[in-house]
């Protein structure tokens, strides 16, 4: 009959593996805890660790200043105007607000440029509104416009 070998286990020390890995860390991870340290002497020499250490320390007047402030009628529809905004954003096509968002500096710039020449003058004037991108920018104020419209009137059509 065969006999159980029996298997003995030294006894963990968990503190003791915790001492290992810390004295193996600096030669295993020298080049990271040199990053760390740049990144810490960066913060030191901006304030920024003694404004963490400042908020840590006035942690309750802090926290009661911000609630505070919060329960003002400015900040509750600032937030609230904040939620409605970010629904609007995250309703929109990306690509659409791409293309919104790309057309401002044209604007912009061409807005500038405008102030800058002389006014065009009726041939001008009716070139510019038989302009195809014209009639589409007009189409998409109108959309908007009926919308605004819609909206904002007290009978729903």
């Amino acid at each position: 009959m065969a006999k159980p070998i029996s298997l003995q286990l030294p006894k963990r020390d968990p503190q003791e593996e915790l001492r290992s890995r810390l004295e193996k860390a600096p030669d295993e991870h020298a080049e990271a805890l040199l990053a760390s340290l740049d990144v810490l002497q960066a913060l030191h020499d901006q304030g920024v660790l003694e404004l963490l250490r400042g908020v840590l320390g006035g942690g309750n007047k802090i926290l009661e200043i911000v609630v505070d402030a919060s329960k003002s009628p400015e900040a509750i529809r600032g937030i609230r105007n904040l939620v409605i905004i970010t629904k609007i954003l995250g309703s929109m096509d990306p690509e659409v607000l791409k293309k919104f968002t790309e057309s401002i500096p044209d604007a912009l710039v061409g807005a500038a440029k405008a102030q800058e020449t002389a006014p065009p003058g009726f041939w001008e004037s009716f070139r510019i509104l038989r302009s195809r991108n014209l009639r589409r920018g007009l189409a998409a104020a109108n959309n908007l416009l009926e919308a605004l419209g819609t909206n904002f009137s007290t009978q729903k059509s």
